[in-house]
């Protein structure tokens, strides 16, 4: 009893103790891919993070070799690493992410697999206009967090706050990487209930290029919300299916065809969405039965 006091001791000091947090780098072995070394940050609640080949297999499925990418929300770059590593030497990722303190392993994890697809990480959140936004953390060293007063629901126990900035997506990718966007392939959105937000914010690209699409339905999104994030994206045009599994576990993942209405039943859950265009539809089509 006096050590689980003890813990809660410590984990009660630690949400409410700012700190700097360093990393240790670990490294998998992944068949048909080799070593792929990934920066573990030391935050106490970030959870252990593994490079899988099935993790890896699985953005290969969704994305072209030697293709862009897009990972908005991309923290330490968990699914960042195995994206680069699906899309081989030739590839781009191009991972957003405003957290300063998030930044400097996402930084880290850039640099350590040159033999796989470059990542190019910059500071930023993805926003309708540039500027300087508060976001919203549930402890005072920022491990979880996001723009979370663009949900309706308040009731997020996120009460650190942290200011970051915004830039307008769509007119940073013409101005930096017009080639680029040309083969991009995928666009992976993990915004705490802000996705909708995002994918608005970037309709013009995804209307002229149809890459496939990651996002998340929030836990906290409500009935409106969910329905709006549904046609943010089925009105351009896109498929939505939900994801059954992690992404951690994808090699077995299976997914379901969603509608406005299914939207609602299921709290929590990763969405592939695919352009009508898409010749990946029938596959996924098929497997939703």
């Amino acid at each position: 009893m006096l050590s689980f006091i003890k813990r809660k001791i410590r984990k009660h000091l630690q949400k409410r103790t700012f700190q700097e947090y360093g990393y240790e780098v670990k490294t998998f072995i992944l068949p048909e891919y080799g070593e792929v070394n990934y920066a573990q940050w030391l935050h106490p609640f970030e959870s252990e993070k593994e490079i899988t080949r099935d993790n890896v297999d699985f953005f290969g499925k969704l994305l072209t070799e030697g293709s862009f990418c897009i990972d908005i929300g991309a923290h330490t770059g968990d699914t960042t690493v195995p994206m680069a590593v699906a899309l081989g030497k030739e590839g781009k990722v191009l991972a957003l992410e405003p957290n300063p303190y998030v930044y400097k392993i996402l930084e880290k994890n850039a640099s350590l697999n040159p033999g796989h697809g470059r990542i190019l990480p910059i500071p930023y959140a993805a926003t309708h206009e540039p500027g300087v936004f508060t976001f919203h953390y549930s402890d005072a060293s920022f491990c979880n967090g996001g723009f979370l007063e663009k949900i309706k629901n308040n009731q997020h126990n996120h009460n650190y706050t942290l200011d970051v900035e915004g830039i307008r997506l769509s007119d940073y990718l013409r101005e930096n990487h017009p080639r680029d966007l040309e083969r991009l392939s995928l666009v992976k959105v993990d915004a705490e209930g802000y996705d909708k937000e995002i994918l608005k914010s970037i309709a013009d690209i995804l209307a002229r290029y149809q890459p496939r699409i990651l996002a998340e339905c929030y836990k906290r999104l409500n009935n409106q919300e969910r329905s709006e994030l549904y046609h943010a994206l089925s009105d351009l045009g896109y498929a939505l299916f939900r994801l059954e599994d992690n992404l951690q576990v994808a090699g077995t993942t299976s997914v379901i065809r969603l509608t406005e209405a299914r939207m609602q039943e299921h709290r929590h859950f990763e969405i592939v969405a695919l352009h009508e265009s898409d010749d990946l539809l029938p596959v996924f089509a098929d497997a939703a039965g």
